[in-house]
């Protein structure tokens, strides 16, 4: 029944709500040109031209998809967005699982059956993840895979501090180095679909460096870690070899500003941004605008100029770039003072908090980018009357968002007295907290970068369904 329910809910994102992105066409020239002329490559001046902007992933996906269907880009969407919807099911399951595993830990007498039927149906019906699956992005994949690779990293890590109620998840002997080098090698997958993967290994390498070491197991340690490590570096080194051979340079990820070759890296009118830009409605108004339409000065919050003087300096420099649409050097270095300047006259606000309103941001949000509703609720009497379903769309979906946090939140605070649990709730936090931290650093803080820690969210929920003594403790 989950499994129907997650299928129709994923069937209705996909047939009724389809949806783009401004990635979606680069993933489709990079598929396109990698399956028509065997060559990882974007059009420039009209020639396939070779990249490395994106990771290879998500375009070998839809090149597979491509070859499959006999068909490319648009109409191949449909048995794109199918596949999606079939992978994240696939999701559902490993969400399922982790909470069956986490249930283990909490308690060998608890039942792992209702853990994991609790975490299918919450991820099942989630419509944050589910919404995905109807749009040509990396987000499916990557949620996939990194429920799998935290699969491999519980066990892993709790055998490794001695845990041993984890019953045949319990890992000893190869069967730990087995499950370690499959943690890292699934890692190592991620990475080829979103270059921040590895955030999760460094994230296991901090709890198993505590862990390994309150045990004096430091030779354990080195082990664990470099099998990780090499087994992460597996699935890249083609990609790595390809780089070195096609573009002479060594770049196992991508470049943190991926640029077309010719194209200017605004690196001074990304930092300016960096200086006021919290919410994902700006960089529409603003960033996604740049070298491609006009950047009006109303569009611009008053937060982004502490004087009269400033205001002016990037109205000019605006001016100057909607008569082109293009940035020039000259224009991009008149950005990056403006960017020094206010940074100097307020550290606190460029480095905490900003970075701190952008967390609260990405997490605390209705996510209806991919639906057609504008998220205009105030001023709420209007908006009931210009628009009530809109406006309740979106009051529902926060309040779902926020409610899959608290229990995700509920969840963990039940299982913090178990010691065998807390190694598990340790790596669920440091990661989503070391991803959070990582995501406010960008120039774009798009809510969508933290589903992927949804899978170790749904899981924690699902421990609340289960009753607080199990049968036979």
């Amino acid at each position: 029944m989950p499994i129907v329910t997650g299928a129709a809910l994923r069937l209705f994102f996909v047939l009724k709500f389809p949806a783009g992105a401004g990635d979606t066409v680069i993933y489709d020239q990079l598929a396109t040109n990698w399956l028509k002329h065997a060559k990882y490559a974007m059009d420039v001046g009209g020639q396939p031209v070779s990249v490395d902007i994106r990771m290879p992933g998500y375009p070998a996906f839809l090149a597979i998809v491509y070859a499959i269907t006999g068909q490319t880009g648009e109409a191949a969407r449909r048995a794109v967005l199918l596949a999606q919807a079939f992978v994240d099911l696939s999701t559902c399951l490993l969400v399922g699982a982790l909470a069956a595993l986490l249930a283990l830990l909490w308690n060998q007498e608890a039942s792992t059956r209702r853990a994991f039927l609790a975490g299918l149906w919450l991820a099942a019906i989630c419509p944050f993840t589910a919404n995905y699956t109807a749009v040509p992005l990396t987000e499916v994949w990557a949620i996939f895979l990194t429920a799998l690779s935290l699969l491999f990293l519980v066990p892993v890590i709790a055998s490794a501090s001695g845990v041993s109620s984890l019953g045949p998840w319990l890992l000893n002997g190869r069967m730990f180095w087995l499950a370690t080098a499959l943690a890292g090698f699934t890692v190592g997958l991620g990475t080829l679909f979103r270059p921040e993967a590895p955030l999760l290994l460094i994230t296991a390498f901090l709890i198993l460096a505590v862990v390994l070491f309150r045990r004096g197991e430091s030779k354990r340690l080195l082990h664990t870690v470099a099998l990780m490590c090499f087994a992460a570096a597996l699935p890249l080194i083609p990609w790595t070899i390809r780089n070195a051979v096609t573009l002479h340079e060594f770049q196992p990820l991508t470049p943190k500003d991926a640029m077309l070759p010719g194209e200017l890296d605004p690196k001074g009118f990304m930092a300016w941004e960096r200086t006021w830009l919290y919410r994902v409605r700006d960089c529409y108004l603003v960033s996604w605008k740049l070298n491609d339409e006009e950047i009006h000065l109303s569009d611009i919050p008053p937060a982004a100029f502490d004087t009269p003087e400033e205001r002016d300096r990037a109205s000019a420099v605006l001016d100057t770039y909607n008569d082109a649409l293009t940035l020039t050097p000259e224009e991009d270095a008149v950005f990056a003072q403006l960017a020094r300047e206010r940074t100097t006259r307020h550290p606190l606000r460029t480095y905490l908090f900003l970075p701190l309103r952008r967390a609260v941001r990405i997490w605390f949000t209705p996510r209806i980018e991919l639906v057609p509703v504008s998220g205009n609720v105030f001023p709420l009497m209007y908006m009931r009357q210009e628009d009530p379903v809109d406006q309740r769309v979106t009051i529902f979906l926060f309040s779902l968002n926020i409610l899959y946090v608290a229990l995700a939140l509920c969840g963990a605070f039940r299982l913090r007295r178990s010691s065998s649990a807390c190694t598990a709730l340790s790596l669920f936090f440091l990661y989503i907290l070391l991803r959070t931290a990582f995501l406010t650093t960008l120039e774009t803080p798009e809510p969508r970068y933290v589903l992927v820690c949804f899978p170790a969210l749904i899981a924690l929920a699902a421990q609340l369904f289960l009753p607080r003594t199990p049968a036979g403790s």
